[in-house]
């Protein structure tokens, strides 16, 4: 039987309408279902904590209300209710999720808490309050933030958690935001959250994450799938019951004591899918899994899913490129299980994931399920998490990482999936999907990383640059004469790498950067002028650089000409700069075609204004009246509309929050936009001649562009049109697809129309 999932997509908001007796009622009702959630984990003496940290929290936040006017106590009762039920955390977090908005927002002090509950309770709250200053400050400041998260959680991982249960239930109750304010919320979500939740472990939290963020990111996509999902259920749960019927006779006769069922794919998963495959709805053949839990004893658990699996793929042919083995490797967030895809009934490809009661739960609480068994448990696999910390730690004690870049490296680095790979002596690797050899050469050890010049992989030379896949086996090769250089940036994806390459680029950047000093020093002392601070920061801010470094090493390399200089004043042993002559404003260029009417800034109203603002639209996703866009104000190119499905908005909206705009199209019939669409059919005669019927005859759209490939009976074709709106484009893909022969439509998504 098919599980069901709660949906978020149903979950809209009441309004709130409590008289003061029915909230007083209401809070103790939440704050009793906390006590019985509790239940099992109080010891003595833990209820009047938690009942003094309840009161306390509620006299502190007792005027204040949340966006939707319910009580603002019933927000941190809420989180306790998340960590304990979800995450399954004990007393002690419960204590801190109460009290997590305190010290932010009322009069209450860290050192009030350390007073009446101890120095670690107090540590966790200041952890998450410093995790509250993160938002809505500018990035420089948010990344450093992230940093003092991110020491914290090596400190104590309860921070992070409490701090994903905060996140969730603010998710949760997003509708009440202004719009603008939902699409940072969860852009930042998607960004960083969800990641850290999924590198937590916490699966459930994660998937929830990602569909609450797509509900208000992309509202269309989001209630499109939830509707076909909840149309196809009743069909999905007679295949469920199909499939699993001989599953479980066998798994019966064979006296396992187990759980079967079906459980529908996340709304954000399958909406993945039909993105990165190219494919409908109706053709995502995994809208569900079905999972097997095992109830065995610790010492037979490995044994036991191997005969499930080995009884599962008698009845139904596996594939066999799609058999993931946790089993023997758990990825480093403790997650284990046995995944499998095999034929079903009326030729089906069907997920089994086949795990136990314990990995099931570690699986769904994640970290602290994870160390629950680890007390008492002598397993080296079990201290993955300590090692991730680790490796966390020692980026973070290089000080010099620049905010953006910290927050990038710390995704692809900590937050990827990870991949296998062993040393020539049979020493497994951890790292990030997407390393390269010279990542795995920086992961051995710095030295090694500076000199590397290329590696063998299975005894096969290849390059530094090499991706490398789980259960390569790596030798790396090395010269002394070998140093590291800019472009080895733009192919490793690990923090350590990163840095050790920037810190030795420094190195060589100081050593140049001394000639550019020793010149500069002979070109003032020849204009009678001394190689003063003074001088040096007056010509670093006339040239507009970040460092003395930077422009010694310019001077260094001649992309400085000092000749400049002869027009400056020198007053006594200081150089004062010229005077700059006035700016001349250039027109800002129109971002629509030469050809288009010319009254592109009538197309945007901002905010409640209805100001008539110019604008530029991005290439990366070339958005058209009707999509759901924002504005982003972009240093150099002005005011710069993205739509809110562009490959880069999580993280433009993510880390620069502050520079978003309020946009909306206003209604303009006059102005065409240029748009793109790909179209994949079957090859036969006439076929463009049906298409350009379609465009330029019935529907009367001017074709900027057409290009049709064919191979093999195939056409693949993109044609660029210019259209008024998204109605028109929908009104051509729809008219397009109904041709006969044609198999896909889509739009172009992130490339240069």
């Amino acid at each position: 039987m098919e599980q069901p999932q709660v949906s978020p997509v149903e979950t809209a908001l009441p309004p709130y309408n409590l008289n003061e007796e029915q909230e007083k009622k209401e809070i103790i009702r939440h704050y009793r279902a906390l006590l019985r959630s509790l239940k099992s984990k109080l010891k003595k003496g833990d209820k009047e904590l938690v009942r003094h940290a309840f009161e306390m929290a509620a006299e502190a936040h007792k005027t204040m209300r949340r966006k939707s006017g319910e009580p603002y106590i019933l927000h941190p009762i809420a989180v306790a209710m998340i960590c304990v039920e979800e995450i399954g955390l004990g007393v002690r977090s419960t204590i801190c999720a109460l009290l997590h908005d305190t010290v932010e927002d009322t009069d209450i002090s860290l050192e009030d808490i350390e007073r009446e509950f101890g120095t670690e309770i107090a540590r966790i709250v200041d952890g998450l309050t410093k995790i509250s200053n993160v938002i809505d400050t500018n990035t420089s400041q948010q990344a450093e933030n992230f940093k003092k998260i991110l020491l914290t959680l090596t400190d104590d991982p309860r921070v992070i958690l409490i701090k994903l249960a905060d996140r969730l239930h603010n998710m949760r109750t997003l509708d009440h935001m202004k719009r603008e304010k939902q699409l940072k919320i969860a852009s930042e979500t998607v960004w960083v959250y969800a990641p850290l939740a999924h590198r937590m472990g916490l699966y459930n939290i994660k998937t929830e994450l990602e569909d609450l963020s797509m509900k208000y990111m992309e509202p269309e996509a989001y209630k499109d799938i939830a509707r076909k999902l909840a149309e196809t259920r009743r069909e999905r749960t007679r295949y469920i019951n199909e499939f699993i019927r001989p599953l479980k006779e066998k798994l019966q006769h064979a006296n396992f004591n187990f759980e079967i069922y079906g459980r529908p794919k996340s709304i954000h998963s399958i909406w993945n899918k039909i993105r990165k495959k190219g494919v409908a709805f109706e053709e995502v053949y995994d809208l569900f899994a079905i999972r097997v839990i095992l109830d065995s004893p610790p010492e037979r658990e490995k044994e036991d899913c191997w005969k499930v699996y080995s009884m599962i793929t008698d009845e139904y042919m596996p594939s066999p490129e799609r058999l993931r083995d946790w089993l023997s490797n758990p990825k480093s967030n403790g997650y284990e299980a046995l995944h499998t895809t095999v034929m079903g009934p009326q030729g089906k490809w069907v997920e089994v994931q086949i795990r136990t009661k314990r990995m099931n739960e570690i699986a769904e609480k994640g970290l602290a399920a994870h160390f629950k068994y680890k007390e008492g448990s002598t397993n080296t696999d079990e201290d993955r998490f300590d090692k991730w910390f680790g490796q966390i730690r020692e980026v973070l004690s290089n000080q010099d990482t620049e905010g953006v870049d910290f927050l990038q490296d710390f995704k692809t680095s900590f937050l990827a999936e990870e991949i296998y790979v062993y040393t020539p002596k049979g020493e497994v690797k951890m790292l990030p999907t997407g390393s390269t050899a010279l990542d795995f050469a920086f992961s051995i050890h710095s030295a090694i990383g500076s000199k590397c010049i290329g590696a063998k992989v299975h005894h096969k030379l290849v390059p530094i640059s090499h991706k490398l896949r789980s259960g390569d086996q790596v030798e790396i090769i090395t010269s002394n004469k070998q140093k590291p250089s800019e472009d080895w940036l733009g192919f490793v994806v690990t923090a350590k790498a990163r840095n050790k390459i920037k810190d030795a680029l420094r190195e060589e950047k100081r050593k140049i950067a001394e000639d550019g000093k020793y010149i500069l020093q002979r070109k003032l002392e020849s204009m009678g002028a001394a190689y003063s601070q003074y001088n040096i920061d007056e010509l670093v801010q006339f040239y507009k650089l970040p460092s003395s470094l930077d422009l010694n090493y310019r001077i260094a390399n001649k992309s400085i000409d000092l000749k400049e200089l002869k027009d400056f004043q020198v007053l006594g042993d200081k150089i004062e700069i010229p005077r700059p002559k006035p700016v001349v404003h250039e027109q800002v260029a129109d971002p629509t075609p030469k050809s288009l009417n010319r009254k592109d800034s009538e197309l945007i109203i901002f905010g409640e204004s209805s100001d008539k603002i110019m604008y530029a639209l991005a290439k990366c996703c070339n958005p058209i009246p009707g999509d759901d866009v924002f504005g982003f104000v972009s240093t150099g190119k002005g005011l710069v509309i993205h739509r809110t499905s562009c490959p880069n908005a999580a993280q433009l909206l993510a880390n620069y929050g502050h520079r978003v705009v309020k946009t909306k199209w206003a209604k303009n019939k006059e102005i065409s936009f240029l748009t793109g669409l790909k179209i994949v059919g079957l090859d036969d005669v006439g076929v463009i001649n049906k298409i350009t019927n379609v465009i330029s005859g019935d529907l009367r759209i001017n074709i900027s562009g057409l290009t049709i490939e064919s191979r093999e009976g195939l056409f693949e074709g993109t044609i660029k049109v210019f259209v008024h709106d998204k109605e028109e484009l929908e009104e051509l893909v729809t008219r397009l697809k109904s041709l006969n022969g044609i198999q896909t439509v889509d739009r172009f998504d992130a490339e240069t129309v």
